[in-house]
């Protein structure tokens, strides 16, 4: 993988984890869908998630400063 993808697909991973963290998007979608018993568990999934792809755009800005 290079670093634009690298540095593309961390960046839209954390801009959609933001928006589900901190937005009630998701919460709407799961209750507009009929899983509303599944919003309790959305924090045990997205914080990681978000973290997750916080540490890939990181680690892509510092491959790409490194080449």
């Amino acid at each position: 993988m290079n670093d634009t993808t690298l540095l593309r697909t961390g960046i839209v991973g954390t801009i959609i984890a933001v928006l589900c963290c901190f937005t009630p998007v998701l919460v709407l979608l799961f209750a507009w869908l009929g899983f509303s018993a599944a919003v309790g568990w959305l924090d045990y999934v997205l914080i990681p998630s978000l973290v997750f792809f916080i540490g890939l755009t990181g680690y892509a800005v510092w491959k790409r400063r490194q080449a």
